[in-house]
């Protein structure tokens, strides 16, 4: 028939969802149409990461949907820097002598994940000089998201405990090597804020800060502690102390760093 000639020399184009169909011939195609000639995205996170001194962190950095980057180019640089590459890796082989030399050693990817589309960078032994914005690019997908990693540093404060002139007790906490810039709060037995005069503040050659707060009590039996917290970093050490009116001083052996320590004084 004439409708059936048509059908055989011609083709028949009708769009159903997502998909187009074709007909040629009797035969029928089925096409995705997928947006960005179906590449992959490069996702980084939308806050801050976090690390503290000495410790490893993962900067995160993934394919979406997932594509096999093992062999892509993947870079991942600090642009404030020169060079500025603080990973290169090229079709399977990390190519360290292009490396920043303030991370050799300490930076890698995740292999085993890289066909998964997971290029998230390993860093280790976290300086302070790392913090900054780091740029994962793939230049495959010209698509390079930046990461923003803050630095921290902290430790545990110490209570010194003596005879006021005034026949109280003085009590001095002292914390060294913090950054960003941390803040002292007193606390009573029941945890309320006591008023104390204002902190003191040094910051070292080494750029970090060493905080110092003096709190004067009656001389009997009394719980206090000390707590130094920085905000922005999400961090809290404290110390806590027992201050009765008899006998002698008497420490109570610390626990393990981060944890809250407590000392017991007595005087005569």
């Amino acid at each position: 028939s004439k409708m059936r000639h048509v059908t055989d020399r011609q083709t028949l184009k009708f769009q159903y969802g997502a998909f187009t169909v074709l007909v040629f011939h009797s035969v029928v195609f089925l096409a995705v149409i997928h947006s960005c000639s179906g590449q992959s995205d490069v996702i980084g996170p939308s806050q801050p990461i976090v690390a503290i001194v000495g410790d490893d962190v993962i900067l995160p950095c993934h394919l979406v949907p997932v594509m096999n980057a093992f062999v892509m180019t993947v870079e991942w640089a600090r642009p404030d820097l020169d060079p500025r590459f603080v990973l290169l890796w090229r079709v399977g082989v990390e190519l360290a002598s292009k490396k920043h030399p303030a991370y050799r050693g300490r930076t890698s990817l995740f292999t085993d994940r890289l066909k998964h589309g997971d290029v998230s960078l390993n860093l280790s032994s976290v300086r302070l000089s790392d913090e900054g914005r780091y740029r994962c690019f793939i230049p495959k997908l010209n698509k390079s998201p930046t990461i923003q990693l803050v630095v921290g540093a902290v430790s545990s404060p110490v209570i010194l405990v003596t005879e006021s002139s005034s026949g109280g007790v003085l009590l001095q906490c002292e914390a060294k090597g913090w950054y960003p810039e941390p803040e002292v709060v007193w606390l009573d037995g029941e945890g309320n804020p006591v008023p104390a005069g204002p902190a003191e503040t040094l910051r070292g050659p080494d750029d970090l800060y060493t905080v110092s707060s003096k709190l004067t009590v009656e001389k009997r039996h009394s719980n206090f502690t000390c707590r130094v917290q920085q905000k922005t970093i999400n961090q809290t050490r404290e110390t806590h102390v027992q201050v009765a009116d008899q006998s002698f001083m008497l420490p109570r052996t610390p626990g393990t760093p981060g944890t809250r320590y407590s000392w017991y004084f007595w005087f005569f």
